[in-house]
């Protein structure tokens, strides 16, 4: 048996918990030597601790390395910080990756959909340094530096050629933000040199959006800043059926967080309905991360099964099927 490794579990807000406790049903039942320490973040503990991202949490994730995390919620146009970017900036997550790929009978306007998106996830609008310069006039600044951008680009390259994908595509707006995004391009022209083997191209933001619409097939690895980044990756996660049946991860070098990228659904929460195939998506992530390959490949086969299958699918993608009843064929399907 392998070391036991411990996981920091962040059950988040919402249907957090509950899809949360259907994921590790699985990964239980896979026996992989994983144990699970709860730690808390979103909106609901605001009230016990005075913040949605506790000192102690991010402690437990720097000890661990490697984390679990259902959604959390996040107030628009005030409150405080989103317990995401806090844990992003503290843990130095820089690298937020999203595998986007077609789900067994799940209808989609798209067939064969395999896209990777690159997110660079620390700086450029996201930074967050904003002023009134007087009242009416507020400037936002957008930071690009060349020490971000070109371990991103890297990050991208890497992952190019571990996972034998064949293009790497730089995304930006350099005709109009020509230091910034070209800054960001230089970067990733200077990394592509180094991988003679992919092939590397550069498309414009706005013209990205519509040839991923028009063929999402001719992309494979895509790199892009903070912004553009968030807009594209739930693009993408809307040609194979939406954030539900997506995973997702923010990667450091020392640490990365797994998560289910889609909101909270308050409206459905405690009802035992939720649909929690994106965590158990990001959960087959982490065990790759933590190379357990074959843990990784039976989960991932598991729920390949059961959307093949097409007898068991929970409310959201027309089925009537319970969160446990979905988590019961998953654990029959390993």
């Amino acid at each position: 048996m392998a070391n036991t490794r411990t996981v920091t579990v962040i059950n988040g807000d919402g249907i957090g918990p509950e899809v949360m406790a259907a994921t590790i049903r699985v990964l239980e039942a896979l026996k992989v030597p994983l144990e699970f320490e709860h730690k808390d973040a979103g909106t609901e503990v605001v009230a016990k601790y005075g913040t949605n991202l506790p000192h102690e949490t991010v402690e437990a994730v720097l000890r661990s390395g490697v984390a679990l995390k259902g959604p959390t919620g996040t107030v628009v146009g005030g409150g405080l910080p989103s317990a995401n970017v806090g844990l992003r900036k503290r843990l130095d997550l820089y690298s937020s990756l999203r595998p986007v790929k077609s789900v067994p009978n799940v209808k989609t306007r798209y067939e064969n959909v395999d896209l990777i998106v690159v997110r660079e996830n620390t700086e450029s609008l996201y930074a967050g340094l904003e002023h009134i310069i007087v009242p009416g006039v507020v400037e936002s600044l957008k930071i690009i530096t060349e020490k971000a951008s070109t371990r991103i680009a890297r990050f991208g390259f890497e992952y190019a050629r571990k996972h034998g994908r064949k293009k790497v595509t730089g995304v930006h707006k350099a005709n109009i933000m020509k230091l910034s995004d070209g800054l960001f391009l230089d970067c990733c022209r200077k990394v592509g040199r180094e991988y003679p083997e992919i092939h590397y191209e550069e498309v414009i933001i706005d013209n990205l959006c519509m040839q991923l619409v028009k063929d999402p097939t001719r992309f494979d690895v895509m790199v892009l800043e903070n912004l553009y980044g968030d807009i594209v990756s739930d693009l993408c996660a809307g040609l194979v059926g939406g954030l539900g049946v997506v995973p997702g991860a923010n990667i450091g070098e020392r640490t990365a967080v797994f998560e289910a990228v889609h909101g909270t659904a308050p409206d459905i929460a405690g009802k035992g309905i939720a649909n929690p195939t994106a965590l158990m998506m990001s959960a087959v992530m982490m065990l790759d991360y933590l190379d357990m390959r074959e843990e990784a490949r039976r989960m991932e086969n598991a729920i390949q099964k059961v959307y093949g299958d097409g007898k068991v699918r929970t409310g959201d993608l027309g089925g009537g099927a319970t969160t446990r009843d979905f988590t019961d064929a998953i654990i029959a399907a390993l």
